[in-house]
């Protein structure tokens, strides 16, 4: 039963108080038995019948949940540094496309590759994620667009949340664009996604939600409409990609349908957010994709002052938010998007857990929840986030056991 002694500021982002509120105690000590958090609390209040439990050092260091990456495209192959090219000399994204780039170029790579070579790649970016503190993180599918490759990109996910050390959520992001094949019958993908490659993910458990690209160059709302409403039939939650590019009734769909969260959302109208917040559903804010597209970035202050929570995540992936860096992305929800460190922590972590039907079992530091944590080499979360380094994190802790670095 180890006890985290010597800890200067701990921050257990319990959801009392709403996103601006922490929860931070000073001086603090946590306890965990096995995998699951015992007790938490300032250490001049540590129960008696721990006194004489393993003590470990957080050397007057800053402790804060496991970080919660809730919007990710981990699995896929080769890279696309021609098309940042392209952008920074003023081509779009239908430019690069037609060029022969964009997503398509990264469906065909990661066709080509094999479940071993995919499972190898995804698995060093997750051992580089943990050793930056996020503990679980989302991951879509999207770069496979046929039953076969879907699935393999679904398999890569499964083979390596059993392998651990990180947590993993799969979401099948089969409607990501159109693939070339079917480009002249649209109404065909959809079905072969609804009638064929979503009952055979839900068959085999390879994934726990279904998302869709709402915008001009992927899906419409109805198409989007008919593959989510058959998700939620299956057991599959809904998610979208929603207003990225432009307004295109994203949100308002996730509203309709009561998704889990709308992520993106540089475009979102006043109306939309209105519903987003009446209704429930999480944004989630992608700042490292917004900033490699030079786009507006997402209006989360808007939205929180609305009452919608909006978490904060990376998008990583090949081509507009080739970066894993979670902090970097707390640190532009900041500087870019006017949210408080006080914000942005809790978006990555309970927020972001909320985003990805987890915040249940992780995404804050409460008695019975999963001891995953970070010590990180700041005095507190606000330091952490101005001062950026390439990492400030020391040790990373997931269901109790330590995967990075050590106190």
């Amino acid at each position: 039963m180890p006890v985290l002694v010597n800890i200067a500021t701990l921050a257990t982002c319990r959801s009392e108080g709403g996103q601006d509120d922490v929860g931070v105690i000073g001086d603090a000590a946590l306890v965990w038995v096995g995998d699951r958090v015992q007790w938490v609390g300032r250490v001049s209040g540590l129960p008696a019948r721990f006194a004489g439990e393993t003590r470990v050092d957080a050397r007057s260091r800053l402790v804060v949940p496991g970080l919660v990456d809730c919007h990710t495209h981990t699995a896929f192959a080769g890279w696309r540094a021609h098309d940042f090219v392209a952008r920074l000399r003023g081509a779009s994204y239908l430019d690069i496309a037609r060029a022969g780039g964009g997503i398509q170029q990264t469906v065909d790579a990661t066709r080509a590759a094999s479940v071993d070579d995919l499972a190898a790649r995804s698995r060093a970016h997750l051992w580089a994620m943990a050793a930056l503190g996020v503990t679980t993180v989302e991951c879509k599918s999207g770069y496979g667009l046929d039953v076969d490759n879907e699935l393999k990109l679904l398999e890569v996910y499964q083979r390596l949340d059993a392998e651990g050390p990180l947590r993993l959520v799969p979401t099948c992001l089969a409607a990501h664009v159109v693939p070339r094949e079917y480009r002249d019958n649209r109404a065909a993908y959809v079905r072969l996604i609804t009638d064929v490659l979503l009952p055979a993910v839900v068959e085999r458990r390879l994934a726990r939600y279904c998302d869709v690209f709402v915008e001009r160059t992927a899906f419409t709302v109805a198409e989007a409409r008919t593959i989510l409403t058959r998700a939620q039939v299956l057991g599959l939650g809904a998610k979208l990609h929603a207003d990225q590019l432009s307004d295109g009734g994203g949100a308002a769909l996730a509203a309709d349908i009561g998704a889990v969260s709308a992520d993106h959302l540089e475009q979102v109208s006043a109306e939309a957010i209105d519903r987003l917040a009446s209704t429930g559903v999480t944004a989630v804010s992608l700042p490292l994709a917004t900033l490699y597209l030079r786009q507006e970035p997402m209006p989360a202050r808007r939205l929180i002052d609305a009452g919608v929570p909006v978490a904060v995540a990376t998008d990583f992936n090949p081509g507009s938010a080739p970066s894993y860096h979670l902090p970097l992305a707390l640190l532009l929800a900041c500087t870019v998007q006017r949210m408080t460190p006080d914000e942005a922590l809790k978006g990555a972590t309970l927020v972001a857990a909320r985003a990805i039907g987890l915040d249940h079992e992780v995404g804050s530091l409460e008695e019975g929840k999963s001891a995953d944590f970070a010590i990180i080499d700041a005095a507190d979360h606000v330091e952490w986030l101005y001062h950026f380094r390439p990492n400030a994190c020391l040790a990373t802790y997931v269901r109790g056991r330590c995967v990075f670095g050590g106190a």
